[in-house]
């Protein structure tokens, strides 16, 4: 049984999940958006920077949405930010599909992520990541652009928000572009933690 295509970020109040130019990705807006999983448990061990790290809701909702993935999707310019800031063991641990039409041979990294660039558009990208995951979700993981081509093609089913409270004024909105005719959703879920609200929601055709 196929799993789930989901994908699962971060957002300001005001509707964005990142600033509009890559080099102000680590920049002091994305922080204060991002700074909720930055203490956390799973988070530290991820990416290996020691033991300690808050556990609770926010911990273990980071850790079940990582658990769940079995391959990932994501966009060349999140790709091309993260080429640079990922480190060799790069946090994915599973096949990453990199839409794309640059030709490029696989990209191995330790700790069991490969990035496969697909050049065939993003419902080869989709149908190959759900070979690779077997049973488990598809993740698509960014950047924005891509996240809203999934959406308005009709290939997500569901997706998580943690709502941060901070403002941005601008950047690059999550649903900005969004073919709304064409989508329905259905609450799923809504959990406040101290420092986000995590809401979840499945996508059906309208």
């Amino acid at each position: 049984m196929a799993g789930k295509a989901f994908f699962s970020v971060s957002m300001s109040l005001d509707g964005f999940i990142a600033p509009e130019s890559p080099e102000e990705l680590m920049g002091q807006q994305w922080m204060e958006l991002q700074q909720w999983i930055f203490p956390l448990r799973f988070f530290r061990e991820n990416l290996k920077l020691g033991e300690g790290g808050e556990e609770g809701r926010d911990n273990d909702i980071a850790r079940e949405t990582f658990e769940r993935t079995g391959a990932s999707v994501m966009g060349k310019r999140m790709f091309d930010a993260g080429e640079q800031a990922w480190p060799e063991d790069a946090p994915f641990h599973t096949p990453v599909f990199v839409v794309t039409h640059e030709k490029r041979d696989p990209w191995e990294r330790s700790g069991g992520t490969t990035f496969h660039f697909v050049n065939d558009g993003i419902e080869t990208a989709l149908d190959l990541a759900r070979e690779a995951a077997g049973d488990r979700d598809v993740r698509i993981a960014g950047g924005g652009a891509t996240i809203l081509e999934y959406v308005n093609a009709g290939l997500i089913d569901e997706f998580s928000i943690a709502l941060s409270p901070v403002l941005f004024g601008s950047g690059i909105r999550l649903f900005d572009g969004v073919d709304a005719s064409r989508v329905a959703l259905e609450p799923v879920r809504s959990e406040p933690s101290s420092r986000v609200t995590h809401l979840t929601y499945a996508v059906h055709p309208r």
